[in-house]
């Protein structure tokens, strides 16, 4: 009886890993067109301890998410690959990606050349490779509950149909402020 059951959750596991990556490698379908210039955002603030990322345009508040962080978010700057945290500072979107292996991607620029320096000093891998972005693809029904816990390697996740609203807001070149 005991190795029924064990057959059956590895074979459920076996399913669940086999669907994400052929959702993987589907992707998002179409990103949504990026808004006219005057509605888009010309900064970003990201407040880790409220799991909050805020939109700006002069000042003003044009959109407001919860998100869902790393693992290890609440346990300060991120300093090296693998550590689970996500980034504290200053940096901007440098690309994007509409084919990533979770719902649409936005890059951050991290790591800038504070925290490369501090790890080359450290000897070890700052990591790399945060992004904003939605849900894996193919579990965007977990959007109700995707804030309940911090399930990202050290990126900021949003739901899938927010993620397509921060695209079409949040150009190329935009800064973004994480704070603590």
């Amino acid at each position: 009886m005991i190795k029924r059951i064990l057959f059956a959750v590895v074979l459920i596991a076996v399913a669940l890993f086999g669907y994400t990556k052929v959702m993987a490698r589907i992707g998002s379908g179409e990103p949504p067109q990026p808004l006219p210039a005057e509605q888009q955002a010309d900064a970003i603030k990201v407040y880790k301890g409220e799991r909050r990322l805020t939109l700006l345009r002069d000042g003003m508040e044009i959109g407001s998410y919860r998100i869902a962080l790393g693992g290890n978010g609440d346990g300060g700057h991120k300093a090296r690959e693998g550590d689970q945290k996500t980034p504290e500072g200053t940096y901007k979107i440098d690309w994007r990606n509409p084919r990533s292996m979770a719902h649409l991607s936005l890059h951050v620029s991290y790591p800038n050349a504070a925290d490369q320096s501090a790890a080359d000093v450290a000897g070890y891998s700052p990591g790399g490779n945060i992004m904003i972005h939605g849900l894996p693809n193919g579990w965007g029904l977990l959007a109700s509950v995707h804030h309940l816990w911090d399930w990202t390697d050290g990126c900021i996740g949003v739901t899938n149909a927010e993620m397509r609203e921060i695209w079409s807001k949040v150009p190329n070149g935009t800064p973004i402020n994480i704070l603590p």
